[in-house]
């Protein structure tokens, strides 16, 4: 609101101490103009709390919610404009943790451009990995073998339920929740444990590699794994004692953030922000790939469209994720685990030494060594990569936010030519303003969290 300071102190109703009345004599009095600015009034003599009611119903502030703030997950920024309490519009601004990730892949060999893509979507890497090194293996027309593709499958379920405790864990803080923070966080670690004795890192592994994965998991991964699966079980049920049933965290969940299936659509939103809404589109089942036809699992959906039904259904997709990988220890069966192609398969022939680090004695030995001709090869695969024909692919798969696309270009090189990602946090933050808009502030963090959006995959 602003105040006009031109206005002559003589002519101002009461300006001689008498009080005055604000609509007689002078025509400016208690009015108000438009302006480019906004509408601008002169205020003058009378009753404040009179003048109060005749704007109350028109005032607007506009917010800055983040991008510093842990509530927008600390580099997205939310502009909100409020009326009271009540957000009347809202609009998001991305773009704080640009990397230039897919730019960034046209100047790498194919194989090294995992290295790029699974720092993505940090959440999900291994998903990343898979879209991308499926991408290029279809541009070669070459399929990994089976147990590689198996294999895939575990890791891609184990970062499923990793990314869903992540989504439990910070929904739960911003709504006030410490408990669930430390649940979650807690059984995250069992799994980035698990990925860690797996692959070797916890996150961003750089594991899965066109034409199949970099090594052979240990041998004792099936009771690894087994273990795992049974303490998650065991534990699962307090997530639903701590929330599910629990009145304050139903009132801040049920009925907010809304967004029905026709919208849904509308705006390309995908994963459990979709199934939410009734439709159990899953790429799993609708357009399997790596071998996900021959697994038995649901894909839960609800038709109520809220930041409740979203929780709901990612904790029992955790559920399904669970059965899936205990199936990949039945499915596993011996057998290499990248394609038998020597002008593709990189690193080749990678095995892990006695200690546990680097290549094996008796494959430094060979390539160094003894084979002039292996070591030219091997120097040149690293070094130069492999030619990928030319033209061009789209390769989705269901990433836990929904369609993670990857949209490859070759022009016949050792580099891609274009590498372009469509990240479902992207696409899936575009519905906030149509589900936030009308609601409260303290909504539009249950909102948010109810989206789950890793900024790295939206500003890539």
């Amino acid at each position: 609101m602003s105040i006009d300071a031109e206005t002559p102190t003589g002519s101002r109703p009461g300006g001689d101490g008498s009080g005055g009345d604000r609509s007689g004599g002078d025509p400016f009095a208690a009015s108000a103009r438009e302006t480019t600015e906004g509408r601008v009034y002169t205020v003058t003599g009378g009753d404040w709390e009179d003048f109060l009611d005749d704007t109350q119903q028109e005032e607007r502030v506009v917010i800055n919610l983040g991008p510093q703030h842990p509530s927008t997950h600390g580099v997205l920024r939310l502009v909100l404009e409020l009326e009271g309490e009540t957000v009347t519009k809202a609009r998001s601004v991305i773009g704080y943790l640009h990397t230039g990730i897919e730019k960034n892949t046209e100047y790498r060999t194919w194989t090294q451009g995992v290295t790029f893509v699974t720092r993505m979507d940090y959440l999900a890497p291994l998903h990343n990995e898979t879209a991308y090194s499926l991408g290029v293996e279809k541009l070669l027309r070459v399929s990994a073998p089976e147990r590689a593709e198996t294999i895939r499958v575990l890791l891609m379920e184990l970062n499923r339920i990793s990314s869903h405790l992540v989504f439990l864990a910070t929904g739960a803080m911003e709504l006030g929740s410490t408990t669930g923070m430390t649940f979650g966080f807690r059984d995250r670690e069992e799994v980035l444990h698990l990925l860690e004795f797996l692959t070797g890192l916890r996150m961003n592994h750089a594991f899965i590699r066109p034409g199949g994965v970099a090594q052979d998991i240990p041998e004792n991964s099936r009771e690894k794994v087994l273990e795992f699966c049974k303490v998650m079980e065991n534990r699962l049920p307090d997530y639903d004692k701590l929330f599910s049933g629990q009145p304050i965290w139903k009132q801040r969940l049920k009925g907010v953030g809304y967004l029905p299936l026709d919208a849904c659509l509308a705006l390309g939103t995908t994963g459990p922000i979709l199934r939410s809404a009734g439709l159990a589109w899953d790429l799993r089942k609708v357009e399997p790939y790596c071998g996900y036809e021959q697994f038995d699992f649901e894909v839960p959906t609800s038709t109520d469209a809220d930041c409740y039904s979203r929780f709901l259904l990612r904790v029992e997709e955790i559920r399904q994720s669970l059965r899936i990988i205990r199936q990949c220890m039945d499915k596993l069966e011996p057998g290499p685990v990248m394609v038998d192609d020597p002008k593709i398969a990189w690193p080749a022939q990678l095995s892990i030494g006695p200690d546990g680090m680097g290549n094996s004695l008796d494959h430094v030995r060979k390539i160094m060594g003894q084979s002039m001709e292996s070591l030219i090869h091997h120097f040149k695969l690293v070094t130069e990569g492999f030619d990928v024909p030319p033209g061009q692919t789209y390769t989705p798969v269901e990433a836990p936010r929904g369609e993670l696309g990857y949209h490859h270009v070759s022009d016949g090189g050792t580099r891609p030519m274009r590498v372009h990602v469509r990240d479902p946090s992207f696409v899936n933050l575009e519905a906030f303003p149509a589900m936030a808009e009308g609601g409260l502030v303290a909504d539009v963090i249950a909102v948010v969290a109810s989206i789950d959006p890793v900024m790295g995959g939206v500003d890539r």
